[in-house]
């Protein structure tokens, strides 16, 4: 892929720093101080968490980042040093700390940035030879080029990019004015939903932390995105009347946005706290008094419909709310309910880590996969450059480390640019060390400018110009440091190449298939555990409520409901923490995924599946929720309607899932709904709901289907989707 012109302003301006930083660090210690290991440090630090580990954000965000990994490094040095000792010693600490650092990307993109920089501050100092009397040198070396590659963020940072969190503030703009009369061209809605997307976000912005503010960000900011489509469909249906309860609850929804987006932006003048509950618990009242009217006075069903459309946009505003005021307080200063979806904003932030970390210690994670398998690696390169006694082991394990990749074919890829571009580099480095000889101040006139074009048209050349480029720097930069030959080239070809092979050897051995396989999985259990919230929740909304006409009994964790209604029959919410855990793991295998394949598989729609899950999470929450309806209850035959295409629904969430896993779908029945009266409000709201998911299960099943030949005869609908009786 091409870079833009920015990410090529990007390439050069990271080249410049850790250019400068290396030399800043590299030749006063060499030639001034004359101390050759703290010179080699000081080269090597800069280049491992500015180049080969790049951290995430702006300038000041990756100094505070580099600040914070400092002690780590230091620590990580000096066990390599004292481990260094012997051969399984280094190979048992490169397990672990392997291990941990890969794993250490659960704790979101600015730790796993830094991770492979700090790996290589042990990898570095664990080889040959065991000299714990050089140990203060290469923790001084190592501090001052990680201090210089820090100063020189500063001089020379990139332009700040947008804060997820400001991001947020202009949607929820976009969302007030696409509420308000008037409007928005409901293109212009769902591009602003789209830009909410956490793969249009740089990494460092994304909110992928465990706390409760990076939480609640990421779930206001999938709260924002369905509220910004729901507008852009009440936008393309077809008004039925002027609705005034409609008109009224749509301008709550626009003043809470808009109060929401200040409240974003300033930390000042939040929205008062319940006011849109109120309002939509108003809007019910009103909806469940003109549908209980005598039979000519009813509204006609398109305009329930379009109620229902409204109450469910306004329950994605009042998410939205709710998520702001954690994400500002860090906290929530009034009770989030329903508390099942809101699970982590009374939780503690050891806590909240504890459950991310516990959540993914697992074989089905890829980030547990991916920890493993770099692990292993490591340390079976670590094990094979320490038997056959390899000079400049090093570039074993920085090779299995910068050319692994989570697939199998990806890292052949790799591995076949990388061995050709070294062999070139090679060529080119044995050249220059037989012309130049033993004249060291030739190499150090080489290597400023060898870096700066080394790491500046590696990256926006491609993996073989870096490796070859980068074999060359090696080569100026020890031949300054020790008498070198030709052989020098030699040895890095020798070393590169053992890494690519244990590379990919663990990546044939340990899920070479990457994610594939288990975004496959992941996406089939999420939407089968997610299905069975469907028919609960169904249920829910159907029981008779008792026939009391004295004020309702609410939910634990709900405010009390107006006592001209009656609320759903069911007294406990659907259990959705077991969909929510299955959404969080579908999500990091799909995010995996399309960092492996982005060109491969178009045609499966895994977005819609995790839009559809998100439907049901959502749907089970709000429903049961604000489903009141009026005494009488459903009729019988809509009752009957919405039992059958909620059975239905989940016997095409499993055949989809079957679909996806391999197995053999179910067959496909027919059905079409019963005759009867118009149905209550109730109905209405399972109606627009449950059709909503049937159409978006539709789209997902049609993306698995590959599209027949132009010979092929004309494809059938599996079912007839039909509303409930009018």
């Amino acid at each position: 892929m091409i870079p833009t012109g920015q990410e090529r302003s990007t390439i050069v301006r990271r080249a410049v720093r850790v250019a400068v930083a290396a030399s800043a660090g590299f030749y006063p210690l060499l030639y001034g101080a004359g101390l050759p290991v703290m010179a080699l440090y000081a080269l090597f630090a800069p280049i491992a968490v500015g180049l080969l580990s790049p951290v995430p954000g702006s300038g000041r965000q990756r100094v505070s980042v580099m600040l914070r990994a400092l002690p780590p490094a230091l620590v990580l040095a000096t066990l390599g040093t004292l481990l260094a000792v012997q051969t399984w010693a280094a190979v048992g600490g490169m397990l672990a700390v392997g291990f941990v650092l890969a794993f250490a990307a659960v704790g979101g993109p600015r730790p796993a940035g830094v991770a492979p920089g700090l790996q290589l501050f042990y990898i570095l100092a664990c080889f040959p030879p065991y000299a714990p009397g050089t140990l203060g040198q290469r923790l001084a070396g190592l501090t001052l080029g990680v201090l210089a590659l820090a100063a020189c963020e500063l001089l020379l940072p990139d332009p700040p990019a947008a804060s997820y969190r400001e991001r947020l503030a202009r949607a929820l703009g976009e969302a007030a004015r696409g509420a308000a009369p008037g409007g928005v061209p409901p293109e212009k809605l769902r591009e602003a939903g789209a830009r909410l997307r956490l793969a249009s976000v740089p990494p460092a912005e994304r909110p992928a932390g465990a706390g409760r503010t990076d939480r609640a960000l990421e779930q206001g900011g999938r709260a924002v995105r369905r509220l910004l489509d729901q507008l852009a469909t009440l936008a393309e249906t077809p008004q039925a009347g002027p609705g005034p309860a409609s008109a009224a609850l749509l301008d709550r929804v626009s003043e809470l946005c808009t109060t929401c987006a200040r409240f974003l932006r300033t930390g000042t003048g939040p929205p008062v706290a319940g006011a849109l509950e109120e309002a939509m618990r108003d809007f019910q009242v009103e909806r469940v008094r003109l549908a209980s009217g005598p039979p000519g006075e009813r509204p006609p069903v398109e305009v329930l419909r379009r109620q229902s459309q409204v109450l469910a946009l306004a329950e994605s505003a009042r998410m939205a709310e709710i998520t702001t005021d954690i994400a500002v307080h860090g906290h929530p200063t009034e009770p989030a309910v329903p508390r099942r979806l809101f699970w982590y904003a009374e939780l503690s932030t050891p806590r909240l880590w504890a459950r991310r970390v516990t959540g993914n210690v697992t074989f089905r994670s890829v980030l547990f996969q991916n920890a493993l398998r770099t692990a292993l690696g490591l340390a079976a390169a670590r094990s094979v450059a320490g038997s056959l006694d390899l000079s400049h082991g090093f570039w074993v394990l920085l090779a299995v480390l910068t050319l692994g990749r989570t697939t199998a074919g990806a890292t052949w890829r790799a591995v076949r640019l990388a061995v050709a571009g070294n062999a070139a580099g090679a060529l080119v480095a044995g050249a220059l060390l037989i012309g130049l000889g033993p004249h060291t101040d030739a190499y150090a006139a080489l290597l400023a400018p060898v870096m700066l074009v080394a790491f500046a048209l590696g990256p926006l050349l491609g993996i073989a110009y870096a490796q070859g480029l980068f074999t060359l720097v090696v080569a100026t930069a020890f031949a300054q440091i020790e008498p070198v030959t030709w052989r020098l080239s030699e040895a890095r070809m020798i070393d590169v190449v053992t890494g690519s092979v244990i590379g990919l050897l663990c990546g044939l051995l340990a899920w070479p298939a990457g994610a594939r396989r288990e975004v496959h999985r992941a996406m089939a259990e999420l939407l089968r555990v997610c299905a069975q919230l469907v028919p609960v929740t169904a249920q829910a909304l159907l029981t008779p409520a008792g026939g009391s006409r004295a004020a309702p009994q609410t939910l634990p964790d709900e405010p009390r409901a107006s006592p001209r209604l009656l609320p759903c029959g069911s007294r406990a919410a659907p259990q959705t923490l077991p969909g929510v855990h299955r959404l969080r793991l579908a999500e990091a295998a799909y995010a995996q995924y399309r960092t492996e394949a982005p060109g491969e598989d178009t045609r499966t729609d895994w977005h819609a599946m995790l839009i559809a899950a998100n439907h049901m999470l959502l749907g089970a929450h709000w429903l049961p929720r604000f489903g009141l309806r009026p005494e009488a209850g459903p009729s019988a035959p809509a009752a009957a309607w919405a039992r059958t295409t909620a059975q239905e629904l989940v016997a095409e969430t499993d055949r989809i899932a079957s679909e996806l896993t391999g197995g053999a779908p179910a067959p496909v029945r027919r059905w079409t709904a019963p005759d009867g009266p118009p149905p209550t409000p109730l109905s209405v709201d399972l109606e627009v709901w449950m059709t909503s998911l049937a159409h978006q299960l539709t789209r997902i099943e049609s993306s698995l289907t590959p599209p027949p030949g132009p010979d092929a005869p004309p494809v059938t609908p599996s079912r007839r989707r039909t509303a409930p009786p009018d």
